[in-house]
């Protein structure tokens, strides 16, 4: 069994353009704050509402939804917290932010069913009130494998996450584990049992650490067992933390958020390695990585695949005419256009530098990559770069090469980058492969003085 994982890029946008706050707190001062950093922070939009009346007239508007509700318990027509029962049976995510707590009240708010709860009486109240929201509200993108073959066990833990809005998967063994895993490419973390029947946790612990290292993929061991060593054997199996059952439940959430800020972390760090500053594609460094395990990828499984370099016509003319500031406006908007038209294709995009762009196309021939680069340089062809109050219009020109065997992965980009220069050579703003060098006679002799 062979798995394969992508680098770990953030999963989901910083941003929650499209999602609703509902903002229930009598205090002004404390609303106003709240929502305007929301709104700035998280780009959500907010929905502010002072007392139980407010709220239902709120909820009963049409076509209105909300993702999650921040509820103050003391309105002046809600004493008993009356309010977070109405946001609980609505299905909202629900984290409570309250200035009275005691450990009576704890309870009865765990009890309902909550996201999270926040005191007032603290200086970091409101960081953490919004650190609240924008984690429930990533959470919906995060996927979480839970294994355990005892259906209670499981059941609990299911339910404890899906109250977090995590996306959660689960296996009874760990054959079922391993091979989930495979059909979701997108799991973050696995929290598994120690006793299963078919292979025990820290087992399942180091299969998982063969394919995924801690980067990509955080586990988490869990067990009733009185061994105190157990934890320290999921640890050296690879496991990045262990809890003993019966547990916290509001520990285990603390821990497994931490696991999952840790990824989004390093995901960051990840996007800021392998992302060109400028256009936000890929960067050469990154290209030149993944290229040749795709590549490996394909001939594997006996598929095409083709290479192309699209380079940007006349770019030092552009520079030369309107600086280096309008010709980083074109690059960007190169970029701009590229990244939607290239969303449904399982192709690798990058910039490799200047104005040169590499794209890798799995399941494509030098045909059908051909075709492909015509439909883009089309696209280019019509667009308009605003600089200096001025319409720009620009053109491609694209080289594109088969993968025919294994080679150095350069071969296959100075092959294209071959084809790249022909197209330059006779007219820019076209499309050139093996393909045409077969079809224009004229070009055979330059496409021969070109390969030796």
């Amino acid at each position: 069994m062979s798995f394969a994982f992508d680098v770990s890029f953030p999963r989901h946008s910083t941003t929650f353009d499209d999602c609703n706050v509902l903002l229930i707190e009598d205090s002004r001062s404390i609303a106003s704050f709240l929502a305007h950093r929301l709104r700035t922070e998280l780009g959500t939009a907010v929905t502010h509402c002072a007392s139980t009346r407010a709220v239902r007239k709120a909820i009963a508007a049409p076509g209105r939804k909300f993702d999650v509700a921040i509820v103050d318990l003391n309105l002046p027509d809600s004493p008993n917290g009356e309010v977070l029962d109405m946001a609980v049976e609505l299905g909202i995510p629900a984290i409570v932010f309250t200035a009275t707590f005691n450990l009576d009240m704890r309870e009865r708010i765990v009890e309902k069913g909550v996201s999270d709860y926040i005191i007032k009486d603290n200086d970091r109240a409101l960081d953490m009130v919004v650190a609240s929201v924008g984690r429930v509200l990533s959470n919906r993108f995060v996927r979480i494998l839970v294994v355990d073959d005892a259906a209670s066990a499981r059941q609990h833990l299911v339910d404890l996450l899906t109250l977090q809005q995590f996306n959660v998967v689960q296996a009874t063994t760990g054959t079922q584990a391993l091979q989930m895993l495979e059909q979701h490419s997108d799991i973050s973390l696995v929290i598994t049992d120690y006793s299963m029947p078919d292979m025990d946790g820290y087992e399942l612990t180091r299969r998982i650490r063969r394919h995924y290292d801690s980067n990509q993929l955080r586990v988490i061991g869990i067990s009733s067992s009185s061994d105190r060593l157990l934890s320290a054997s999921f640890l050296k199996a690879g496991a990045c933390d262990f809890v003993y059952r019966p547990y916290v439940a509001e520990e285990l959430q603390c821990r497994i958020n931490h696991n999952i800020e840790t990824l989004s972390q390093i995901g960051q760090l990840r996007a800021a390695a392998f992302n060109d500053y400028l256009t936000g594609l890929y960067n050469r460094r990154y290209f030149f990585e993944r290229g040749p395990v795709q590549i490996d990828k394909c001939l594997g499984r006996h598929e095409p695949c083709s290479v192309a370099m699209l380079d940007i016509d006349h770019f030092k003319k552009l520079n030369d005419t309107y600086g280096h500031e309008g010709g980083d406006k074109v690059l960007k908007a190169v970029a701009a256009k590229l990244k939607p038209l290239m969303a449904d294709q399982a192709c690798l995009l990058g910039r490799l530098g200047g104005e040169e762009f590499g794209l890798l196309l799995p399941g494509h021939d030098s045909a059908q990559a051909a075709i492909l680069c015509e439909t883009l340089r089309q696209s280019l062809s019509e667009m308009k770069v605003a600089i200096n109050d001025k319409e720009v219009s620009i053109t491609v020109s694209f080289g594109v090469a088969e993968v025919r065997g294994r080679e150095n992965f350069d071969n296959y980009l100075n092959a294209a980058d071959q084809f790249l220069y022909l197209a330059k050579r006779y007219g820019r703003n076209q499309v050139y492969s093996d393909r045409s060098i077969l079809d224009d006679p004229a070009s055979r002799a330059v496409g021969s003085a070109v390969g030796s």
